[in-house]
């Protein structure tokens, strides 16, 4: 019946005056498919409709004009593409009895009745169901939750992969990938009603986490707040917006010094404005960041693979994870080879000749430090910079090991203040390298991001990329990595400005804009996420070792793979 009007409403549109703006749409949805693959082929098959997209809703007075028709094309795509389900309203004054209660929730291995031997290629299908403070079942879907399957005694652990049915319950399904137990844990990050309150501050305060700039000219010195966006008053700006990139930036004009005397920039105060208890929804050992208990039993016993057993598919997701960790050790999935470099002279070895480029935030700082660290003929040189911010350079004069780091150029949240000269956009950075066979180009954007409509992030990348493009063009031998985003833990504060939901949005939108490209990933999400140490916005030292035998990995991959 659906196809038969579908097919009258099409003749309809073609016969009429309308049929040109018909066609638009057409091909709209077409490209909108092809470029979403992989979110659809993500749904349920029970689902057999797609929850319509709301509308982007626009920021109270913080928007961005695409830089041309392609670039907002891909913005509508991605921004639908990492739509969340609908969320509750939340009442004033908010009560938490209706909101999702992590204590009365439960998940249950499939099948419940239990009976079925697992094997190593299997995957492991678990349901979750969500419950309110009063035990009542939940009728929609959004809240965040994320799933790992372990086994501590064996250094073991993989991500789970979580499909949100869009009526109170969730499946997790996990890849069997090592003999003996295997333990679910299941953790909701924020229930629903948390979302509705994160997507509202980012709507109308995108300026909550503000900036502030010194100008100085001899003896006389100003502090003015600066952002991405700012109010507009009688106060007059000052344009930073980057001539080549475009990226924007803005301060409010010193009242007696000029625009070009500004000297350093800091990050000024936190500002929001919560209705009454709203501040309920981000309670620790409450509701945020809470292990959902098993109806049942949690885990299971692997035992090894059949003889000619054939790979097992869920029916619910399309992808698995990209790596599991076995005795402490990150094994990836896929084809590649993570090696080991337990010695200097082996990281010396595949490091000897090359110029390493680090860009990005802190989590990529973390890199230089633990190279610097145990390398012992790698000198840092003493450029009297910040030691949180950089930038950092260091040389093994004897292998002609060259590494260099720079942090990335506005929003920077930092205490101290950085001299405005220091914060280059990692575009212009990429445009600036002549590349070849000996360049290595590692880089990492999104911890500074979480309090900025998404726009924003979309729009940054869309710049590195196309530097990224015209760098592998013009020297193709250059390698190019990237690091995700990772879960940390969770504060109010760090829950309002850098949520694991903000998170989750920005490293989908990463990854599918370099999907296709010449470039590799470090999936810091699955390898934080998949590890028994908690959640950190700058992972420990055992995480940290296992993504820069990643990298290194790339850089000199075992011969044959």
């Amino acid at each position: 019946m659906k196809a038969r009007v579908c097919r009258e409403t099409v003749v309809s549109f073609c016969c009429s005056k309308f049929a040109a703006i018909f066609l638009f749409l057409a091909v709209f949805v077409f490209i909108f498919v092809y470029f979403n693959m992989d979110v659809l082929e993500f749904q349920h098959k029970a689902i057999s409709t797609f929850p319509a997209p709301k509308p982007h809703l626009q920021h109270r007075f913080c928007s961005f004009q695409p830089r041309s028709p392609e670039d907002a094309l891909e913005e509508r795509l991605l921004l639908d593409s990492v739509a969340w389900p609908e969320t509750p309203s939340l009442p004033v004054p908010l009560s938490l009895e209706q909101t999702t209660d992590p204590a009365h929730s439960t998940f249950t291995i499939l099948p419940e009745k239990g009976g079925r031997q697992w094997h190593v290629g299997d995957q492991l299908e678990v349901i979750i169901k969500m419950y309110d403070f009063q035990g009542r079942p939940k009728k929609s879907g959004g809240d965040v939750l994320l799933a790992r399957l372990h086994n501590r005694a064996l250094g073991a652990g993989v991500a789970g992969q979580v499909l949100d049915h869009l009526n109170g319950s969730y499946s997790a399904v996990f890849s069997l990938l090592w003999e003996g137990s295997a333990q679910v844990e299941v953790t909701l990050v924020h229930p629903s009603e948390a979302v509705t309150l994160l997507h509202r501050l980012t709507r109308e305060q995108p300026d909550r986490i503000y900036f502030q700039s010194v100008f100085r000219s001899g003896s006389v010195s100003e502090t003015t707040t600066c952002n991405v966006c700012l109010h507009q008053t009688q106060q007059p700006l000052c344009n930073y917006t980057d001539p080549h990139t475009g990226e924007p930036w803005f301060c409010y004009k010193p009242k007696n010094l000029g625009c070009d005397t500004r000297i350093s920039n800091s990050v000024g105060e936190f500002k929001h404005k919560l209705k009454a208890k709203e501040e309920k929804l981000f309670q620790s050992g409450v509701n945020m960041k809470i292990s959902i208990r098993a109806s049942g039993s949690d885990s299971v016993t692997v035992l090894p693979k059949k003889k000619d057993q054939q790979e097992v598919k869920s029916n619910i997701v399309q992808f698995g994870p990209a790596g599991y960790y076995f005795q402490g050790v990150w094994q990836a999935l896929g084809g590649m080879t993570v090696r080991q470099f337990n010695t200097p002279s082996a990281i010396n070895q595949c490091l000897k000749g090359k110029f390493v480029h680090l860009r990005g935030d802190s989590t990529i700082r973390q890199w230089f430090e633990h190279l610097n660290a145990v390398l012992p003929d790698l000198k840092e040189f003493n450029l009297h910079s910040l030691r949180n911010l950089g930038p950092f350079m260091a040389l093994d004069y004897a292998n002609n090991i060259l590494i260099k780091y720079r942090f990335h150029g506005p929003p920077v949240r930092s205490p101290n203040h950085v001299p405005a000269i220091e914060l280059h956009y990692i575009a212009n950075e990429l445009d600036r390298l002549v590349g070849g066979t000996n360049t290595v180009v590692v880089f990492g954007i999104w911890a500074h991001f979480g309090s900025f409509p998404i726009e924003l992030y979309i729009r940054r990348l869309q710049s590195i990329r196309r530097a990224v493009v015209q760098l592998l063009d013009r020297a193709p031998g250059t390698l190019v990595i990237i690091r995700t985003a990772n879960p940390r833990v969770s504060t109010l504060f760090v829950s309002l400005t850098n949520s694991d939901w903000y998170s989750l949005q920005r490293d989908k939108v990463l990854r599918a804009m370099f999907k296709g490209l010449n470039v590799h990933l470090v999936d810091a999400w699955e390898m934080v996420l998949a590890h028994h140490l908690p959640h950190d916005l700058h992972p420990q030292p055992p995480i940290i070792k296992n993504m820069i035998n990643v990298v290194l990995s790339y850089i000199c991959p075992q011969k044959g793979s």
